[in-house]
């Protein structure tokens, strides 16, 4: 199969599917599934006309995708529209949808993957973000988990702890992402909590509660983010920060703790500070140390270097950056900011301009692209 050839059809094909009607973002998606397809079917049987067959499979797949998020949005709209259940109802056609997707014959990867993609509504471009990975990486994955389910009776409902992964990448992507699903994921986990007695199912709804108290603080009216310390109290929710404080202490109560436990009890000390300067950020270290022996998840690492550099001085933050893989999201950001409290406005500078080019969003690039404005304006640069 001539890889170089797909190279170079892969523009003019999303070209046609934008023409055609197709937006850009989903043009991308459907031109990468039909890739996939391409890799699977041609070695055995290549097409006489490659663009023509690319198109082809490309377009459906598109109108395929079309038409569920269409079939997704009908479902979320009767749902806002019927009545508030009783307490102990949880029937929702999008949480079984969740539970079916994640199939006891996916492994728990390419489940949520799956499941992000035909029911969360996400692109492959935000799952692939997500899991840190590379996006044909996630469309493969993706495609093999349809090929997987394709015969297969969804009469099993999968794995909990599989459902609550979904929910919790959809909430962070709706938080900080281009699609705001961050509402929709709180109320798929709140009926998943009023369903099953799970530490770990109060531990997100908890977790999601407490970040989206904070969120009407997080940008300006410009659309520009505004960073944990310079965020106006005054505008957090405090009924959703009582809220999901609650939740927590009775999750934590079990003696059962987890990851999203260990994350909300993070979100809870920064509720409870008055001030930035308030902040108990040594005992916010101790529950990342919690949750680096939970998952060893080297974000989580990245957190708490961050926090030791709050705790015990920008030195101890660099230090434990140190033992982190430079190309980890974020890590750029995290060691410009560090360097700067650490009084070196020189390499904080160059670092927050090396992030911007590999942020992860439109904000957070602008927002570090000030950042070193900034300094070099106090450098007289």
């Amino acid at each position: 199969m001539d890889e170089a050839l797909l190279r170079t059809l892969i523009p003019t094909v999303i070209g046609v599917l934008v023409r055609r009607g197709a937006g850009f973002a989903a043009a991308e998606d459907a031109v990468q599934d039909a890739l996939v397809e391409a890799v699977r079917v041609w070695p055995g049987n290549p097409p006489r006309n490659p663009r023509a067959w690319l198109v082809a499979v490309a377009w459906r797949r598109f109108l395929d995708s079309s038409r569920a998020d269409t079939s997704r949005r009908r479902r979320e709209l009767r749902a806002e529209d019927e009545p508030v259940p009783g307490p102990g109802t949880t029937a929702d056609d999008t949480l079984q949808l969740y539970f079916l997707c994640a199939h006891p014959s996916l492994t728990p990867a390419s489940a949520v993957a799956l499941t992000l993609r035909a029911v969360g509504g996400l692109t492959t471009r935000q799952i692939a973000r997500a899991y840190l990975v590379p996006e044909p990486t996630m469309a493969q994955r993706i495609s093999r988990a349809k090929r997987t389910v394709a015969g297969v009776r969804l009469d099993r409902p999968g794995d909990p702890a599989t459902v609550l992964r979904v929910l919790y990448l959809v909430f962070n992507e709706g938080y900080s992402g281009d699609v705001d699903l961050a509402a929709e994921a709180i109320r798929l986990t709140r009926q998943l909590a009023a369903g099953i007695e799970h530490e770990e199912v109060a531990g997100l709804l908890a977790l999601m509660l407490l970040h989206h108290a904070r969120r009407p603080a997080r940008t300006r009216a410009d659309g520009s983010l505004v960073p944990l310390a310079e965020q106006d109290r005054g505008l957090w929710d405090t009924h959703l920060i009582a809220e999901g404080v609650d939740v927590l202490q009775s999750a934590l109560r079990r003696d059962r703790l987890g990851e999203y436990q260990a994350q909300a009890a993070v979100a809870a000390l920064h509720a409870d500070a008055r001030t930035a300067g308030e902040t108990d950020w040594p005992q916010i270290v101790e529950w990342y140390d919690e949750l680096v022996r939970l998952t060893g998840s080297p974000v989580a690492r990245l957190n708490r270097a961050v926090a030791l550099g709050e705790a015990e001085g920008a030195r101890a933050g660099l230090a434990a950056l140190a033992d982190l893989d430079p190309a980890l999201p974020r890590y750029t950001a995290a060691a410009a900011y560090l360097h700067e409290r650490d009084g070196d406005p020189v390499t904080a500078a160059r670092l927050y301009a090396e992030a911007a080019r590999s942020a992860l969003s439109a904000p957070e690039r602008d927002h570090l692209v000030r950042q070193a404005a900034r300094l070099n304006a106090g450098l007289g640069g």
